[in-house]
């Protein structure tokens, strides 16, 4: 019997024997992998423009970073916290909840909740001014025009030029893949087969690929030739105010589409829908430091008991430029996509003509049903007329 994952062993395959054994399961890297494999299963993904998703990197590194050190400071006896978020980010909520519920005895200090802190350092810019005035390395020089932070998954810029719209993501320089928008860049097409047994990434191109690390590593070097997986996305922070982020996630962008090709091909319409209504559900609860908490947790079992465990099969992928690619090809144990049942020319099944007529037929009681009730709503006037269609106006039933 299939049995719900803990988070940190994520991989109800043959595959986690292999991959335990291949990298400490408590290190920083194994569980990131882990947590972004769980939130690809999920679809935990609230944010996207035009079909263009972020996949919470920054958010997934939060919550493994942020569990582990105050594991690891609890340990040697540290109970206080420090760390450089903001006040109006996201991250400072996400370390203080993650923190606490690692450790409730976690005493906390957030600099730029420091009034005196804030006063004298006002903003990045400052910050950088007052550390180079004194000799002290930074990772990031003020001459750079927006601000960068990365991690196994995907990387994120934001702030400074990026607060303005009229900025364009052209000025950033991606570090996980090359800059597709730039023509003088030579992209060639590269076809690539993904496989995925029971919810979880395990080959590419043929190449079996048991551990987490290297699998996401993998596909990170393929998503990033073709510049795969940028985004540019306004979204709305924890406290409700509006941000521009700039996303990189070539690997997971990847993953995505070979996942959710397998399950259009797998599943039902309304487990489909279940899927995007709790993924985004989850999407935001995570977004929000929550991963770790019931309300996640509970969403993660379903989602990943009953969507991901039966996605296996290949989706064979031709890349060229962003997020220009062309399905290829598609086949699973699983599929419930057959050829035959819906085919347009003459075929053997147990669906016939007579049968789609008396499917039909059971419609009229709904359908004479309707028209009373949009009659009724004519007569109250609730309705409005919709041009030369009015739904209406119609003709009184016999």
């Amino acid at each position: 019997m299939w049995k719900a994952p803990h988070w940190r062993a994520a991989i109800p395959s043959r595959a986690s024997a292999s991959r335990q054994s291949t990298r400490n399961a408590s290190s920083a890297p194994y569980c990131a992998a882990l947590s972004g494999i769980a939130a690809l299963q999920c679809g935990a993904f609230h944010i996207q423009t035009a079909g263009r998703r972020y996949f919470n990197t920054t958010p997934l590194g939060r919550a493994v970073t942020g569990t582990l050190l105050v594991r690891a400071m609890r340990k040697h006896g540290i109970e206080i916290w420090g760390d450089g978020s903001t006040y109006k980010g996201n991250d400072i909520q996400r370390f203080y909840r993650y923190g606490l519920l690692a450790n409730p005895r976690l005493r906390i200090y957030k600099p730029w909740l420091d009034e005196a802190f804030v006063t004298e350092l006002g903003g990045r810019r400052e910050m950088s001014a007052w550390l180079e005035a004194r000799g002290l390395p930074h990772g990031a020089s003020a001459e750079k025009a927006y601000s960068t932070d990365a991690n196994l998954l995907g990387s994120t810029h934001e702030a400074k030029d990026l607060e303005q719209l009229s900025t364009s993501m052209k000025i950033v320089e991606p570090i996980m893949g090359v800059a597709h928008w730039d023509p003088a860049l030579a992209i060639e097409p590269e076809v690539v087969v993904v496989r995925f047994e029971e919810g979880v990434p395990v080959a590419l191109n043929g190449e079996e690929l048991l551990d987490p690390v290297e699998l996401v590593h993998r596909a990170n070097e393929v998503g990033g030739r073709h510049g795969l997986g940028l985004s540019d996305q306004i979204e709305n922070r924890v406290i409700e105010a509006k941000s521009r982020g700039i996303y990189e996630a070539p690997g997971m962008a990847l993953l995505h589409v070979a996942y959710e090709r397998l399950l259009s091909a797998i599943h039902n319409e309304d487990t489909l829908d279940r899927y995007a209504v709790e993924g985004r559900r989850l999407g935001r609860l995570l977004y929000e430091g929550r991963w770790f908490e019931p309300q996640a947790l509970m969403l993660r079992d379903a989602l990943q008991r009953w969507v991901a465990a039966v996605v296996t099969g290949e989706v064979a992928i031709e890349l060229r430029r962003g997020d220009d690619y062309t399905i290829l090809d598609t086949s699973g144990e699983s599929l419930s996509y057959d050829p035959e049942r819906l085919s347009m020319e003459r075929s053997a099944t147990a669906f016939t003509a007579a049968d789609r007529i008396g499917q039909l037929a059971v419609q009229v009681n709904d359908i004479d049903d309707t028209r009373r009730m949009l009659a009724a709503q004519r007569t109250l006037r609730l309705g409005e007329a919709d041009g030369p269609l009015d739904p209406l106006e119609l003709e009184p039933a016999r």
